[in-house]
């Protein structure tokens, strides 16, 4: 008699670089096309810098080549990361799957369970990853340096656009941004992939401050004399002409102030370092048990280090 295998289907190759990906992006930052994405990274991607000074220069009859191009690099490194479980299909049976498995000599898990299983795991991964972008630490299991770590060392920030930062509240939230946006590089002031990084406890002090109870001359009555009653797009709003990225990640008391093109995250979305599987050991080992295994690659790094202004973040390097 042949062996009953009773999960079939392993989630890899193609597909799981669609379902690993949806966890990888499924965080505000990446899901809301916060930084910039730099697919199919398997070990390390340079992001070149190419700077130059005058280039114009008073005609003459004979080619000349004038001039100073200076080219430098950051290096985008990603890490291996992975996520190992181990179910018990008897508590899905006990639980709510016993009608969905029935009642037959074999009982496999239902197609349902495991998809909730997955759902699950890659919002939690989400999750982590999200966090990790902004605060993350390499040193910490699971983590890459993220923006907020990377910035402490950023040697090319000048010492007047790191702000030491301050307990933002709605009574002073908007002067606070008002100091970052006061340092921003005149030469990127005005792009249109410029924005203002905040977290979600600062957005929400803005949109009290906005609602007539914080400082700013606004009045008791707010914007439009809506009070708190007035709605704002997350995603559409603005202080003194940038527009504001509220991440998820990002730790309180902090802001970071730069083109999105400027800072971008590394991963092998569509590499063979991707993998999800969920794999039944009953006709491995005779046992009850589920095991989910998930692997991926991530990593952040910035571009042009003196185009960021932070808030909150101490730099030892300027």
């Amino acid at each position: 008699m042949a062996t009953t295998n009773n999960i079939t289907t392993t989630y890899a190759g193609e597909v799981a670089g669609e379902i690993v990906g949806s966890a990888l992006l499924a965080g505000s930052t990446l899901a809301n096309n916060g930084i910039t994405v730099k697919p199919n990274i398997k070990y390390k991607q340079v992001l070149r810098k190419i700077s130059m000074n005058d280039i114009v220069k008073d005609a003459t009859c004979d080619f000349d080549a004038t001039s100073t191009i200076t080219q430098t690099e950051q290096t985008l490194t990603v890490e291996q990361f992975d996520v190992n479980l181990q179910l018990c299909k008897d508590d899905y049976i006990s639980d709510w799957a016993s009608v969905e498995m029935g009642m037959s000599e074999w009982d496999e898990l239902p197609k349902s369970v495991g998809d909730f299983i997955i759902a699950r795991v890659l919002a939690k991964v989400a999750a982590k990853v999200e966090n990790t972008i902004w605060g993350g630490v390499t040193a910490t299991d699971g983590e890459f340096d993220g923006f907020e770590t990377l910035l402490t060392t950023n040697a090319d920030q000048p010492a007047a656009m790191e702000i030491a930062g301050t307990t933002l509240n709605a009574g002073n939230i908007q002067a606070q941004m008002a100091l970052v946006i006061d340092q921003i590089p005149t030469a990127i002031y005005g792009d249109p992939n410029l924005r203002l990084y905040v977290p979600l406890s600062a957005y929400k002090f803005y949109v009290q401050a906005l609602a007539g109870f914080g400082t700013g001359g606004l009045g008791a009555a707010g914007v439009n004399a809506l009070g708190q009653t007035a709605q704002h797009d997350m995603n559409n709003l603005y202080f003194n002409g940038v527009q504001l990225f509220v991440a998820y990640g990002m730790s309180d008391d902090v802001m970071i102030c730069t083109t999105k093109d400027n800072l971008c995250f590394g991963t092998s979305l569509q590499s063979d370092m991707n993998m999800v599987k969920v794999l039944d050991m009953e006709d491995i080992d005779l046992s009850s048990n589920v095991r989910f295994a998930l692997r991926y690659s991530a990593a952040v790094q910035y571009v042009f280090g003196a185009e960021i202004v932070t808030y909150g973040i101490t730099n030892g390097s300027n």
